[in-house]
């Protein structure tokens, strides 16, 4: 038999330890491609928050955390419109409710925000698929996207809110996955079906040559006790720094899948080289060298951490869209982020941890005399 089919046939001497060496390392590969792929997407989520245009700057009441905790007197949007490098302000109320005739509440509950119609463009609705809704009474309401797949609606269908039948206009699209996952009405109906005519929270749009960090730090020094402001960087920051504890974890992961996958393939490669002692003492007689045994050894464990790759690469993504598909309220907030650079990381690991598991057994193997290995019993 050629020298790489014995690489390639030799990890299978015995089926039941390398399946067990296999699974092992697939395990850790699996972790590490699964949670590559779930931080992935929500970064690439993020990207696509922070480029979704529309206002730079948020003003939420002061104390809150939330956008939808918020209570704040809807004359402050006036008052915000007049100060230095403003370009544009909007109250928004937003709120929660149950879709009735739906199971699915999408990620926090339903968010519905009431927002005058002329001023959805600072809330990174440019364009919308039918029509966007009339300011008048009437119940009219448009839906991201995600919230149009998750409760299975279209332009023209009717959706129940508040106990009454909302007629879909349109559907947008804004690359931001809380916005897309709710709905907009107008302003004054959601006030009236709420019984609040506060807003929430006011959406900033600066002029074109503004310094948005400015302008947020005046709205801010202007009502000290009344009003906080956030950027869209900021918030983008805030989550890019939770998404870096993930990548550190990732790392982490990684690290333990190649210290225990190395004890594994060590141990079976040296019950492998201990069984076939005799075999590699004919070999030697038969005039192999001694590389020649430990590239052989060294091989058969790669090749083994090589399949635990492909085997834990396949884990990995099955197991996130099973995960995703069975909870509905990440739909359409996390779409793993398939990339050849996890894809590199998991394979270099597995390699990484079949030099590191083989080298050992390789050289033991490698410095037998063949005298001595023949009379191995």
């Amino acid at each position: 038999m050629k020298y790489i089919g014995l690489i390639l046939k030799n990890p299978f001497r015995n089926k039941t330890r390398s399946s067990l060496a296999i699974i092992g390392i697939a395990i850790g590969i699996a972790t590490i491609v699964a949670l590559g792929l779930v931080t992935g997407g929500l970064k690439a989520s993020t990207e696509n928050t922070l480029k979704s245009g529309g206002a730079e700057i948020t003003v939420i009441q002061a104390g809150t955390s939330g956008f939808q905790s918020g209570s704040i007197n809807a004359t402050r949007v006036t008052d915000i419109k007049n100060i230095s490098g403003v370009k544009d302000a909007t109250g928004v109320l937003r709120t929660s409710a149950k879709v009735e005739g739906s199971t699915s509440s999408g990620f926090g509950g339903f968010q519905i925000n009431g927002v005058d119609s002329s001023k959805l463009n600072l809330m990174g609705i440019d364009s919308v698929n039918g029509t966007i809704y009339s300011n008048s009474s009437a119940n009219e309401i448009i839906l991201g996207k995600n919230a149009a797949q998750d409760i299975n609606k279209t332009v023209g269908d009717t959706i129940t809110l508040f106990g009454k039948d909302f007629k879909i206009t349109g559907i947008f699209e804004t690359g931001n996955f809380m916005q897309d996952g709710g709905a907009f009405m107008p302003l004054g109906r959601l006030q009236n079906l709420t019984d609040n005519q506060k807003i929430s929270y006011i959406a900033v749009k600066v002029k074109e040559n503004a310094n948005v960090t400015q302008v947020s730090q005046t709205i801010q020094n202007t009502y000290p006790d009344e009003l906080s402001t956030t950027t869209a960087a900021d918030q983008a920051g805030r989550i890019n720094q939770g998404l870096s504890f993930i990548d550190t974890a990732t790392w982490a992961i990684s690290l333990l899948a190649i210290v225990i996958g190395g004890v594994g393939v060590i141990n079976t490669m040296i019950m492998s080289v201990y069984e076939r002692t005799r075999e590699i003492g004919v070999l030697k007689a038969v005039g192999w060298r001694s590389r020649r045994i430990l590239g052989m050894i060294l091989g058969e464990s790669i090749v083994l951490t090589l399949i635990a790759a492909l085997v834990g690469i396949i884990l990995g993504i099955v197991g996130v869209e099973v995960l995703l598909s069975i909870t509905p309220s990440t739909q359409g907030i996390i779409e793993p982020a398939y990339s050849l650079e996890l894809f590199v990381r998991a394979l270099g690991i597995a390699f990484l941890v079949g030099i590191i598991g083989g080298i050992y057994p390789a050289y033991r193997a490698s410095r037998l005399a063949p005298t001595e290995a023949l009379r191995y019993e």
